[in-house]
């Protein structure tokens, strides 16, 4: 990853940059960080569009112009409107929506054309499948951030358009291909500051455990809550938190039957499903909380992990990614995916380390964040980077 020596140039040397992305919503569980990652931009930048699907509450910087495809609207009525044939109502609005937002979407980028020449895509190579043509014709840069352990098609399609490829990790984009750049996450370290909790007045309290995300198979839920029934039945204190929501069906099933599993587990007092949180309302989550624990199979470096380290909360994760981020804590903090009994014991571990330790592990972990991971230095390696594009 580069450093930040080139922040210096951008006092004089601004771009007009053109982002798109999926939601903006400084209110939103999932993509609330596009919020202070667009405000971030709008600093280094003479003019920033933003493209969207979906459009919320937002309150951004002066040079910032948002534009929506107008999903908000159509969520909107569909909340109002019962129809008589709901599969057939739903396929005809569906194919009208996806229409309407093809249509905005060319519109947009034409009526904006000479109010950017840079284009940065966040994660969805579709839109580059879509526009790619003719931001190329324009003789506009394109650039795309992808960061999931899939790599689809379009992924594949998309990079033979892209001028750059920007990702968090090795493993953040599985395809190869010279354009890829790595540069690690984007945490706004100011919002998650470092607290150290007092671990000598707390001891009698249960052990607090939280986990972030979607409710999703790929999250893998049900390696956590066995886990915790053989802490629970070993008499070990324990509050877990699940924080996330259901959006789709088939995770609102999924939800169904991690309740159902928790039921009957006899984990009711101990494992509490919180529901979607702002992410802008998360740090205080993680500063509550003793140890954060991520369970993922998705293969990338999950922003709600590097949110808790650099918060100075102690980690466990299954995930691959964070083994080329956490250096020396490597084996301490990762157990193999899907082994209850193994994230017991870690869980244990970490539980009762002493407690000058834990107090430095937490340190170290908020300092791999600040100097590999800050949203500052995030923003500046992708601007410098679009710069040299030749």
């Amino acid at each position: 990853m580069e450093n930040n020596s080139f922040k210096d140039e951008f006092k004089t040397i601004k771009m007009k940059l053109l982002i798109v992305t999926q939601k903006v919503d400084i209110n939103d569980d999932v993509l609330g960080f596009m919020h202070g990652w667009i405000a971030e931009f709008a600093k280094n930048c003479e003019q920033v569009t933003v493209i969207c699907l979906k459009q919320g509450q937002f309150d951004l910087p002066h040079n910032v112009k948002i534009l929506s495809l107008g999903k908000e609207h159509i969520s909107q009525k569909s909340k109002v409107h019962q129809p008589a044939s709901l599969r057939e109502a739903l396929l005809a609005g569906k194919v009208k929506s996806k229409l309407k937002y093809t249509f905005n979407f060319y519109k947009y980028i034409w009526q904006e054309k000479k109010n950017y020449n840079h284009v940065w895509v966040h994660m969805n190579p579709e839109y580059i499948l879509l526009g790619g043509l003719f931001w190329r014709l324009m003789g506009k840069k394109i650039s795309l951030w992808y960061a999931h352990g899939q790599a689809t098609w379009k992924l594949r399609m998309a990079e033979k358009i892209v001028n750059i490829i920007f990702t968090s990790t090795n493993s953040g984009c599985r395809i190869k291909s010279k354009k890829i750049k790595i540069i690690g996450q984007g945490i706004d370290i100011k919002n998650y500051e470092l607290r150290i909790k007092n671990y000598e007045l707390e001891k009698n309290n249960n052990f607090k455990i939280v986990t972030v995300g979607r409710i999703s198979p790929v999250k893998d839920y049900e390696t956590l809550i066995k886990a915790v029934e053989l802490l629970n039945k070993a008499g070990m204190k324990l509050q877990v938190d699940i924080i996330g929501g259901a959006g789709l069906p088939e995770q609102k099933k999924y939800l169904v039957s991690l309740e159902k599993m928790v039921q009957d587990k006899e984990l009711g007092d101990v494992v509490n499903f919180i529901g979607p949180v702002p992410n802008k309302n998360i740090v205080k989550h993680l500063q509550s909380s003793d140890l954060f624990v991520n369970m993922s199979h998705t293969g990338s470096l999950d922003k709600a992990i590097a949110e808790a380290m650099s918060c100075g909360l102690p980690i466990l994760t299954c995930n691959e990614a964070l083994e080329e981020v956490l250096g020396n804590y490597e084996e301490m903090l990762m157990y193999n995916k899907g082994d209850y009994c193994a994230l017991a014991d870690k869980i244990k571990f970490i539980a009762e380390m002493d407690i000058n330790k834990k107090i430095k592990l937490g340190k170290d972990l908020r300092e791999i964040i600040v100097k590999n991971h800050s949203l500052e230095g995030f923003i500046i390696n992708i601007i410098s980077a679009i710069q040299r594009l030749k």
